[in-house]
């Protein structure tokens, strides 16, 4: 039986490890531009020891259930589009990973023709080839000369390698939580929100009873359909989430966003404006209600 040129457009592409979206899945979700648009915030943050930090994975290979592996890592726009606006806001970010290994991004899903994402991921190039290393960090006690008044977990699949087992991601999302501290996430980024939740009952996790916008588990089940991905999820993190007490506003994409006290979501790439204007105004509001 012969392909079609659509049978075709649809197949993954290979990277020579792993698999990467077909050309026809990145037309239905990967855009040449974005829609950031700077912002002015007013009284912006001046005060260049409260930053964001930033933790991303390390690995850049998820196995699906079929075996075959699915090129992932950080998605760039839900990465790199919100810390525009935290910059804007005068918010500086630090990146982590798990144990300061590089980070690891979808470069099939960059904006190629906007350069508001290729300048901010040039000023960060240095920090993404060598981050800072969660476990240090933790290990130090969460002793800094900065003062992290956020922790932001950026979108991809990448978000669910490494991260939701991370004892060490536990400690510092329980770190926030006890200091009454920012958390964003974005698509996928509340995956890693599992860490919190290893050992745990839905009584002890602590984002029991919030209520979030972020990607959901039956659009995962469609993207080998589309090429997407080269087979089936091998887990499912909407639903670990929603065993632990979380509940999902939304069942589709379309650019949602959502505050629930200090945990901040967004639902796909198309909320990274939005998550990203959210967040800053959040964290400019609660500096000076608390200044």
């Amino acid at each position: 039986m012969s392909l079609s040129a659509q049978d075709l457009s649809k197949a993954p592409v290979f990277d020579g490890i792993g698999y990467e979206p077909s050309f026809y899945s990145r037309s239905q979700f990967v855009g040449h531009k974005t829609d950031y648009k700077p912002l002015d915030y007013g009284n912006i943050n001046t005060d260049k020891k409260k930053k964001i930090l930033v933790v991303c994975t390390e690995e850049k290979y998820m196995a699906m259930a079929n075996g075959k592996k699915f090129s992932t890592g950080n998605h760039p726009v839900e990465t790199f589009l919100p810390i525009l606006h935290l910059n804007d806001a005068g918010y500086e970010v630090d990146f982590f990973t798990p144990t300061g290994g590089s980070v690891k991004l979808e470069l099939w899903a960059l904006p190629l023709q906007d350069a508001s994402i290729s300048n901010v991921i040039e000023k960060y190039s240095e920090q993404l080839s060598q981050p800072k290393s969660l476990k240090d960090f933790v290990a130090g006690n969460f002793a800094s000369d900065t003062d992290y008044v956020a922790v932001f977990l950026p979108g991809g699949h990448g978000a669910m390698l490494g991260l939701p087992e991370s004892e060490d991601l536990k400690k510092l999302i329980n770190w926030v939580v006890k200091e009454d501290k920012f958390m964003l996430a974005i698509c996928h980024g509340p995956a890693a929100l599992l860490a919190a939740g290893i050992g745990e009952t839905a009584e002890s996790y602590p984002y029991n009873g919030y209520k979030i916008n972020a990607f959901p588990d039956n659009i995962d089940v469609t993207l080998p359909e589309i090429g997407y991905q080269p087979g089936e999820m091998p887990w499912f993190y909407g639903e670990k989430l929603q065993k632990l007490g979380v509940e999902f506003l939304n069942d589709n994409i379309s650019g949602a966003c959502h505050q629930d006290r200090k945990l901040i979501t967004g639902d796909s790439p198309l909320a990274a404006n939005l998550f990203g204007e959210m967040s800053a105004k959040a964290l400019l509001a609660d500096a000076k209600a608390n200044g």
